[in-house]
């Protein structure tokens, strides 16, 4: 399938790592359907792009690359509708965005993706152990400037 994006032209997904989201993302309840993309083999930053709107993407990134202790808690229903036996059998995500000079992750709103049936689900955690803003990066001020 031939999904556009704005960001890297027309690309080339295979139909089966299409991930459907039932309920949407937060804000975005509309846009269902969204493709993984990897700029690049080594990176732990990856694109969820919408298969619907070229427009819209989300840099997204593995929470426990900077957080060794993060958990997700997820309700037997949500598990149920996903297909899963426990969050193990998930992958995790978070929403990254650019505050000033720092890189911050969604660790309240996780993305939990069942791979096996390509289902996502964004959870909101009672947690207030995480935030919406949970820093992982400081940029350096050169760098910055030239996003800016």
């Amino acid at each position: 399938m031939q999904v556009q994006t704005t960001r890297f032209g027309t690309v080339e997904v295979a139909g089966d790592r299409v991930l459907t989201f039932s309920s949407g993302l937060l804000g975005f309840a509309s846009y269902q359907h969204f493709v993984l993309l990897q700029p690049d083999e080594d990176g732990v930053f990856y694109w969820l792009q919408s298969a619907d709107a070229p427009e819209l993407a989300f840099v997204v990134t593995d929470p426990r690359l900077w957080a060794d202790n993060y958990q997700a808690v997820i309700r037997r229903e949500q598990l149920d509708l996903m297909g899963m036996n426990s969050i193990e059998e998930a992958q995790l995500f978070v929403i990254v965005n650019k505050y000033d000079n720092t890189l911050t992750g969604n660790f309240q709103g996780p993305l939990v993706i069942n791979l096996k049936n390509q289902q996502g689900m964004q959870l909101v955690l009672a947690d207030r152990q995480w935030t919406t803003r949970h820093e992982i990066a400081r940029l350096a001020d050169n760098v910055a400037a030239a996003t800016a």
